[in-house]
């Protein structure tokens, strides 16, 4: 089977590539790119005005699979993810129960494979059962296709479990990914300590609290001679740091998501529980200094951290409401609204950030418009004015701070192994 995508904005930061032109696919991988191709017999997909771009991939999505299908599973959120352009997605181990065996990344890879229609990659816990005291099977889980570690949604606060986990996961090159938040200052905090959690009477997580765990992952790291990379950044100090470690040569490279580079902790002050994230969001200092950190390539990666849970975990008083929110579906437009048509960085840029260099990142073939290579593409419209309903997401979860908001770029479509799963904002699978 052939497919042909005729007259859009092809861009490819592995290349450079920057221009109108034509994409030809057949089976699953392209086989030809320029301008004005001619095939017999194959289908012709139109995209005059549109940016054809690689796959969008996210290096920080929550399935829930297993254990916590209530709130998404992997049919659910792979169709999400396909709405919202991204083609592969990595998930996190704190599912029920946690990945941190090598038959759960083999059981989750196999899910995937059957109910998914994006590529999922499986990221496996650091220590087992996320506890932080004693190491998971790290290498066994490589083995089965782990791309990366992590105890996303808690920290790792023993450094000699740290040290023990970056001296092992260097033996393979591999990724140590960094939920890096002091537990002993964030304790019972809802939101970011500062002026308007005061007003509101509400209990801070303060932005040191990030800062200091930043710090030592990234002494450790540099001590070890070890990669890390550091999730969800959203403070000023986290985003100086890193800036001086990556000056030192230290082996760090960073993420932060769409919706700390949107909101500010101003948006909080209505006690909507679709705001309550980890880490919170922050003042506007700390978006202020985190876009400028994407900006200068401080920070390397735009990632969801795609969080959803059940309608009745959120339907509670602000406090007792568990933190994170969907963000597949909106994260384009947030970032088309916030970063280019805010004037902050350049359609290459984005697509970079959200293509080639997680793909670098997580060491896999994916994120690039080449001849011989997987037909992962995403066609996006960087003009389209929308406006989010949360109602008719793909996801289970329907709490999204972005109810309501008008956006102004949208995936138009996209393309997964050569096939189309989502056409105009119908998943076609």
């Amino acid at each position: 089977m052939k497919q042909l995508i005729k007259g859009g904005r092809i861009i490819n930061p592995e290349d450079n590539t920057d221009m109108i032109g034509d994409v030809l696919i057949e089976n699953d991988q392209i086989v030809e790119i320029g301008a004005n191709i001619q095939c017999e017999g194959a289908e012709v997909f139109q995209a005059d005005g549109l940016v054809v771009a690689p796959g969008f991939i996210d290096m920080h999505t929550h399935l829930r699979e297993p254990g916590l299908e209530a709130k998404e599973d992997i049919a659910s959120g792979t169709r999400a993810a396909a709405a919202g352009g991204f083609t592969t997605i990595a998930c996190m181990a704190n599912t029920k129960p946690v990945i941190d065996s090598a038959i759960l990344v083999a059981g989750v890879n196999r899910r995937a494979q059957e109910t998914g229609v994006v590529h999922v990659k499986t990221i496996g816990a650091v220590s087992k059962g996320l506890a932080g005291q004693e190491l998971a099977e790290i290498g066994d889980m490589l083995a089965a296709g782990a791309v990366a570690f992590s105890d996303d949604g808690r920290y790792i606060s023993n450094s000699q479990l740290l040290r023990t986990a970056m001296e092992y996961i260097s033996i393979f090159d591999g990724l140590l990914i960094s939920h890096a938040e002091d537990e002993t200052l964030v304790e019972d905090g809802v939101m970011h300590e500062g002026a308007v959690s005061a007003m509101l009477g509400m209990k801070g997580r303060p932005a040191v609290a990030e800062d200091i765990a930043v710090a030592r992952d990234l002494l450790m790291a540099e001590y070890v001679g070890s990669r890390i990379h550091i999730a969800h950044v959203s403070t000023k100090g986290a985003v100086e740091l890193i800036r001086k470690a990556k000056e030192r040569g230290v082996r760090v490279t960073a993420e932060t998501t769409p919706h700390h580079l949107y909101f500010t902790d101003e948006a909080l002050t209505g006690f909507n529980t679709a705001f309550k994230v980890n880490p919170p969001l922050r003042s506007a200092e700390h978006v202020a200094a985190v876009r400028e950190g994407l900006q200068d390539g401080t920070i390397d990666v735009i990632a969801t951290d795609h969080a959803p849970h059940a309608f009745e975990e959120k339907d509670v008083e602000f406090r007792y409401a568990p933190s994170g929110f969907p963000g597949l579906e909106t994260a384009l437009g947030v970032i088309m609204t916030t970063l280019y048509h805010g004037g902050f960085m350049s359609l290459p840029d984005i697509v970079a950030r959200m293509s080639s260099t997680p793909a670098r990142i997580l060491g896999l073939e994916a994120g690039t418009l080449q001849v011989g290579h997987p037909a992962d593409i995403v066609l996006f419209d960087p003009d389209k004015e929308w406006q989010v309903d949360a109602k008719k997401f793909r996801t289970k979860a329907r709490h999204s701070p972005f109810d309501g908001v008008k956006l102004k770029g949208k995936a138009i479509a996209t393309v997964v192994a050569g096939k189309f799963v989502m056409c105009n904002g119908e998943v076609l699978q």
